[in-house]
């Protein structure tokens, strides 16, 4: 569901690249050669709000004036991306001060089965505009991914439903709307793309501890020094889940199953 370029081929849409790839970092990624060329033949561009879009959204106007951009993530209600627990030894009064630093808005949305309704809705509605004239097809198609997601949720759910711990500590914090949706409480060790310092390293051993956490989970696209120095001093493991999977769908499923193993009483 990240942002993606579309054009005609023959008459008819094609989606013909999502802009970062399975593995890449949409918050360092910079467009390919190849892609800022394709852009210049593309018909509608669906933006998700990820940082690289305040930066090259305007160089891909410049390249192609007439391109719509659609915000596929509009009317999504985004949450806060903060670090809320106080770490052992640190003030109120300290703890109030780094909150305020830290707050921002999380554009991790497509981690979500509510979110990823909104998303298919918008396009489906950018498309129906854009080629009326397939109307029905792209609701069909609509329609049936909705029913998957649907199907998805309950699953997560059910996945889900007998786990005792809700808190898990993860390198990145990508994954805000998905513990927001179930009920879970997310410690992320990286904070506004920064990584931990020496001190608060120690503070999230703490943390890890008085949770009876034993596994820190990472995503494939960053270093995991800083999260095996942690899963080092509590005796504990690293875990890794990927929040740019190429099947959205499985990739969530299967997301609820490594926290239900880790979570599980």
């Amino acid at each position: 569901p990240l942002a993606y370029f579309v054009e005609r081929i023959g008459g008819d849409f094609v989606a013909v690249n999502i802009m970062v790839a399975p593995g890449a970092s949409p918050h360092t990624y910079e467009p390919t050669a190849d892609q800022m060329k394709a852009l210049s033949d593309a018909d509608v561009f669906f933006s998700i709000g990820v940082e690289y879009e305040d930066v090259w959204l305007p160089r891909f106007e410049e390249i192609n004036p007439d391109l719509p951009v659609v915000d596929s993530s509009e009317g999504i209600m985004r949450i806060a991306m903060t670090e809320e627990h106080q770490h052992e030894g640190e003030t109120e009064e300290e703890h109030e001060g780094e909150e305020e630093q830290e707050e921002g808005l999380d554009p991790h949305v497509w981690l979500s089965p509510a979110n990823g309704k909104v998303i298919a809705a918008n396009v489906l509605a950018a498309l129906s505009e854009l080629d009326p004239s397939h109307t029905d097809a792209y609701q069909a198609n609509a329609e049936s991914l909705i029913a998957d997601i649907n199907q998805l949720d309950a699953d997560i759910k059910q996945t889900l439903s007998d786990i005792d711990q809700r808190t898990f500590m993860v390198f990145h914090p990508a994954w805000g709307y998905f513990a927001h949706d179930y009920g879970l409480e997310q410690i992320p060790v990286q904070v506004e793309g920064q990584d931990p310092s020496a001190s608060e390293l120690a503070g999230f051993v703490d943390t890890a501890r008085e949770h009876n956490i034993k596994v820190i989970f990472v995503q494939p696209s960053f270093s995991t020094e800083d999260a095996q120095a942690i899963a080092q001093e509590i005796d504990g493991e690293i875990a890794f889940i990927d929040p740019l999977a190429e099947d959205w769908l499985s990739n969530l499923q299967s997301v609820a199953e490594a926290f239900a193993a880790i979570l599980a009483p």
